[in-house]
C-alpha cells in the first residue's frame, strides 16, 4: 500500500482510479490495526455507505492493517454501497498455517466511485487465503477492485486465490479490477480469476418463460451474483437485506 503521509496521485497503482478532489478531503487516512493471536480466531463485517449523491455527498476511507499469527483464522465481510467516494483497503499479513477469507461486494449506482483494495502477504509457510469480490455497476458508477497476494520466499505451502467478477448494468458504468500474484516462493498454490459482463440474455429469457417478470428476474440473477461473497457471514441475513435494497434501487433507476 502506498505511504499514507502524502496524498497520493494516479501514477500510484494503488491509487490510480481515485479522485484527487475526494482524496484531498479525506487525507490522511488513518489506519486501524487487527491482531489476532497464535490459534485465534476471530471475523469482521464492514458496511460502508456514502450516503446522499443529490447533494454530492462526503467520501468516506477505511483502512486495514491485519497481523494473523500462527494458526489464526480470520473472516472479513465487506459490503461496499456506494457514494462519490467510497474506499475500503486491507493490508493482510499471515503467519504459519493460517486462514483469511475476504468476501466482498460493492454495489453503485449514479456517479459512484467504489474502490476496494487488498495486499495478501503470506508470510510463512503453509497459510490459505481466499478473496471473492462482486461488484454491479449502474448509472455513471464505477467499482473498482484493486487486490495481490504475495507470497514470501520460504513461504512454502502457501495457497491463495483471488475470485473478482463485476457486473454492468449500463453502457455508461465501468469496472476496474486488476488481481495481481507475486511468488518468491516454491511448491504454492495460487490462482486468480475476473470477468467483467452483463446479465445473461439467455438467463434472463429463461426467467422471462416460467412467468418471472423482467426486473425481478434481473434482481433474481443479481442477487445469486453477490452471494459467493456473502457465504458464511454471522449476520448474512442482514446483509443481503441491505444488498437487495440497494439492488432494488439500482433496477428501478433510483440510483
Amino acid at each position: 500500500m502506498s505511504d499514507l503521509a502524502t496524498i497520493p496521485t494516479s501514477k500510484s497503482e494503488d491509487w490510480r482510479y481515485a479522485p484527487a478532489n475526494a482524496l484531498a478531503q479525506i487525507w490522511p487516512i488513518a489506519v486501524e490495526e487487527i491482531h489476532v493471536a497464535a490459534g485465534g480466531s476471530d471475523a469482521l463485517t464492514l458496511v460502508q455507505d456514502g450516503g446522499d449523491r443529490s447533494g454530492g455527498g462526503e467520501p468516506i476511507a477505511r483502512q486495514i492493517l491485519l497481523v494473523l499469527e500462527d494458526h489464526a483464522e480470520f473472516d472479513l465481510t465487506i459490503l461496499n454501497l456506494g457514494g462519490t467516494y467510497s474506499r475500503i483497503a486491507v493490508e493482510a499479513r499471515l503467519g504459519k498455517a493460517s486462514r483469511l477469507f475476504i468476501g466482498g461486494v460493492q454495489l453503485a449506482g449514479a456517479n459512484d466511485k467504489l474502490e476496494i483494495a487488498t495486499e495478501v502477504t503470506h508470510a510463512e509457510p503453509d497459510a490459505t487465503s481466499r478473496q471473492i469480490i462482486r461488484s454491479v455497476a449502474g448509472g455513471t458508477a464505477s467499482a473498482t477492485y484493486l487486490g495481490k497476494v504475495r507470497v514470501e520466499r520460504g513461504a512454502d505451502g502457501s495457497d491463495g486465490a483471488q475470485s473478482v467478477r463485476a457486473m454492468l448494468l449500463s453502457p455508461t458504468a465501468t469496472a476496474n479490477a486488476r488481481p495481481e500474484l507475486e511468488i518468491y516462493a516454491d511448491d504454492v498454490k495460487c490462482a486468480h480469476g475476473c470477468a467483467v459482463g452483463e446479465l445473461d440474455a439467455m438467463g434472463l429469457f429463461y426467467l422471462a418463460s416460467r412467468g418471472i417478470a423482467p426486473r425481478q428476474a434481473k434482481a433474481l440473477m443479481l442477487q445469486a451474483f453477490i452471494a459467493e461473497a456473502l457465504k458464511g457471514a454471522a449476520d448474512a441475513d442482514n446483509l443481503h437485506a441491505q444488498a437487495q435494497d440497494r439492488l432494488s434501487r439500482l433496477l428501478e433507476g433510483e440510483l
